[in-house]
């Protein structure tokens, strides 16, 4: 018996596949796939690191916002920017939790999806607005080292600074919002992980506009407080008999300092972003996602600490600060001196030695005071 084989043109025809049911099938598999790289490596020294800047970050942020708002002093341009620097930081410090308690539970997120998205933006929001007013605070400081035009009066008024500030809260809260209300095809047990951004280029670009606002402001830090640096040491030693010269030489020391903890926290991890956000948008080899998470991973954590970091800031540039921190590290002190010498029958030594102690740290204080 013959074979026959039908050659009607509807078997014969050869149909093409759907391209973007194709292309969406084929980055599914590839995100499957990905799914296999080693998370755990991470995991644990991310909880643990992050409950240490939560309780640092905690701690200093609320001391200074204490120090800020209780202590009665002039409200001067640079005490604006570093309330609201402090504020950014314990709104930053809040948003820890929620990573400590995804890296411990295994990397599962357990609560709502919005939740999480909720809290990964705000905690970017506040790392960008510290950012943003770090650099303010570095050309204030510049202004105010080469005083002049009354232009550059103005901008140093505390009008301006809380005009800037509320721009900067406005515009960041709309940016993350914006992210917060936009659709995600992320798993709803996972959060704080590396996401494609296939069809959503928009948010890449978002990332792009913040990495540039932070190196703009980075190039700003750098040459102002180069400029002041190089200003007071110059002075200083130019005309050594001033009474101030001494004071000069450790303002620059600070503004070298202040340079120092923002390329520590922030470079590391805006030189790694420009990669992770190529490897977001590219179809990308699993090997380069799993180095560019990892990457962006450590160096974020670094991000973190500068809420930790920017108390001794405060210190550093508020001679308040400093006055109080040193009260309360005295009246600490003072505590435990009376405790040891509760059982002695003699009452008055130790209300002298605290009288001396606490004359003591004040004329120290007084005398550090460096008028930045």
């Amino acid at each position: 018996m013959t074979k026959t084989f039908s050659t009607s043109p509807a078997a014969t025809t050869f149909q093409p596949p759907n391209t973007s049911l194709f292309l969406t099938t084929m980055t599914n598999d590839i995100d499957n796939d990905c799914r296999s790289v080693d998370e755990e490596a991470l995991r644990i020294p991310l909880a643990v690191s992050y409950s240490i800047i939560f309780v640092l970050g905690l701690v200093g942020n609320f001391v200074a916002l204490w120090v800020f708002f209780c202590v009665h002093s002039k409200k001067n341009s640079v005490r604006v920017f570093l309330i609201n620097i402090a504020f950014a930081d314990m709104l930053l410090v809040a948003c820890l939790p929620f990573r400590i308690l995804y890296h411990s539970n295994g990397n599962i997120w357990n609560l709502n999806p919005t939740l999480c998205k909720v809290a990964g933006n705000l905690f970017y929001m506040n790392m960008y607005i510290s950012v943003t007013l770090l650099g303010l605070i570095s050309v204030d400081r510049y202004l105010k080292i080469h005083r002049g035009a009354g232009t550059k009066r103005r901008l140093q008024s505390r009008k301006w600074s809380c005009a800037l500030c509320a721009l900067i809260w406005i515009v960041s809260f709309i940016l993350a919002l914006a992210l917060v209300v936009s659709k995600s095809n992320s798993e709803s047990d996972r959060c704080f992980h590396y996401k494609t951004l296939y069809g959503a280029e928009w948010k890449a670009n978002i990332n792009i506009f913040v990495v540039i606002v932070f190196w703009l402001a980075f190039i700003a830090l750098v040459m102002s407080y180069g400029k002041i640096a190089q200003t007071l040491l110059r002075t200083s030693q130019e005309k050594p008999d001033l009474p101030n010269a001494t004071r000069y030489t450790r303002t620059a020391k600070k503004s070298f300092f202040i340079l120092f903890v923002f390329t520590l926290c922030f470079v590391p991890y805006h030189m790694v972003r420009v990669f992770y956000i190529k490897t977001q948008i590219t179809h990308t080899p699993c090997y380069w996602r799993e180095l560019a998470d990892k990457a962006n991973e450590v160096t974020l954590l670094f991000s973190a600490l500068n809420s930790c970091l920017d108390p001794v800031m405060y210190f550093l540039l508020s001679s308040s600060v400093r006055k109080e921190v040193l009260r309360l590290v005295n009246n600490m002190l003072c505590v435990r001196d009376l405790a040891g010498v509760s059982g002695s029958s003699s009452t008055h030594e130790p209300d002298s030695r605290s009288g001396k102690t606490d004359t003591d740290l004040k004329e120290k204080a007084e005398s550090n005071q460096t008028g930045l």
